[in-house]
């Protein structure tokens, strides 16, 4: 078991990062909530992992905390739900916005999440209750949070809206619900970076 990586930030492509440790590099998928509090490329940086083995396939899932990757075992023990949910689960919600939708009983917000129907979502909240309700978190309101603001002319450069469209695709999304969310925060707000419109638009699209 791999249980955390200390190491150089090579790369971020979300949702997969590229971590080199002494000269080996580990490729490690992290949810985009682990991926907003990273620093820049060429930084070090410390990740809690999990480690998945399948027959086809060994994946190294990793977070800037440990909460956040207890959510995550947390969500794997669910009936019917994998690693690729998790992460899209997570990607869309932090730690505190996903225990106020168990606590709430937040059906609708889950099944807007890609690969979530509504008899997963409804067997999420049932499994899930119990276990979080000594967490913290629910007093945040920030699913419904918006900011208006003009356009960055940052998001017209292809590579950035690629990136995020892909990322995007990545965790589940259609692409064109993907393309369609995008060009909806283009109008509307203003970041600095591929994973801030990554961000936004997983907010615009929990929120329709």
């Amino acid at each position: 078991m791999i249980g955390s990586l200390r190491g150089t930030l090579l790369e971020k492509h979300p949702p997969l990062l590229l971590i080199d440790v002494q000269g080996v590099g580990y490729e490690v998928h992290a949810p985009m909530t682990s991926f907003y509090q990273l620093p820049p490329v060429g930084s070090d940086v410390l990740l809690h992992t999990h480690f998945v083995v399948r027959d086809d396939a060994q994946l190294l899932f990793g977070f800037v905390d440990k909460q956040t990757r207890e959510l995550f075992r947390e969500l794997i023990r669910v009936n019917g739900l994998g690693p690729k949910m998790a992460l899209a689960i997570l990607s869309a919600l932090d730690t505190d916005e996903l225990i106020q939708c168990v606590q709430q009983s937040n059906l609708n917000t889950l099944v807007r999440v890609p690969g979530i129907g509504r008899k997963t979502a409804e067997r999420l909240l049932v499994e899930l209750r119990d276990r979080v309700d000594h967490w913290s978190g629910g007093n945040k309101n920030t699913l419904s949070e918006t900011r208006t603001t003009p356009a960055n002319s940052l998001y017209q450069t292809p590579s950035v809206r690629q990136d995020a469209e892909s990322a995007l695709i990545a965790l589940g999304y259609k692409p064109q619900e993907a393309e369609k969310a995008i060009q909806g925060v283009l109008k509307e707000h203003e970041a600095g970076s591929s994973e801030e419109l990554i961000r936004l638009a997983l907010k615009r699209m929990l929120s329709r």
